[in-house]
């Protein structure tokens, strides 16, 4: 094994006789240099140089920067996605006609997206300029950032949200 200030695993090293004997061979830390063990330390000189092999790439700071950018763009997208497929159901009871007791403000919304769809949107990102107070269904613009796509056919980002009775 790897023993600080004395060496490496599958390195040859010379030590003192008393401080094998006492210490490194009962705890299994190192084997005498005999042919009996040469076998060993040929297998295991040959799997710790493979570890010393490995080579770290490095990375510059600007590929790095742009693949975290590119990740980023990706999940957008998917989250995007989702919003844009989703539809949001609220129940609610009504007060009169189809008027709500409490209407649905942009907080529970947003909160409403984290829970079902597991995105997190920010309140500014919805286009919400009163709560919704009565029942059916509704599409709620959405701001989302200019370099994800939009769907085809769409103008701009909706959330569909459905008030209904429980």
């Amino acid at each position: 094994q790897t023993i600080d200030k004395l060496g490496k695993a599958g390195e040859t090293v010379k030590v003192a006789p008393g401080h094998f004997r006492n210490y490194l061979m009962p705890k299994m830390l190192a084997v005498p240099n005999i042919d009996k063990f040469a076998i060993l330390m040929r297998e295991q000189s040959k799997l710790y140089k493979r570890e010393e092999e490995v080579v770290v790439k490095e990375v510059s700071k600007e590929e790095d920067d742009a693949r975290q950018a590119e990740e980023k763009l990706k999940q957008c997208q998917a989250a995007a996605k989702r919003l844009d497929n989703a539809l949001l159901v609220f129940r609610r009871f009504i007060s009169e006609g189809i008027e709500l007791r409490s209407p649905v403000t942009k907080d529970e919304i947003v909160s409403e997206v984290a829970r079902q769809l597991n995105v997190n949107i920010y309140p500014d990102n919805l286009h919400l300029v009163s709560p919704l107070s009565s029942l059916g269904e509704f599409e709620v613009p959405l701001r989302l950032p200019r370099d994800i796509p939009r769907p085809e056919g769409k103008l701009q980002w909706t959330l569909k949200v459905k008030i209904r009775r429980p």
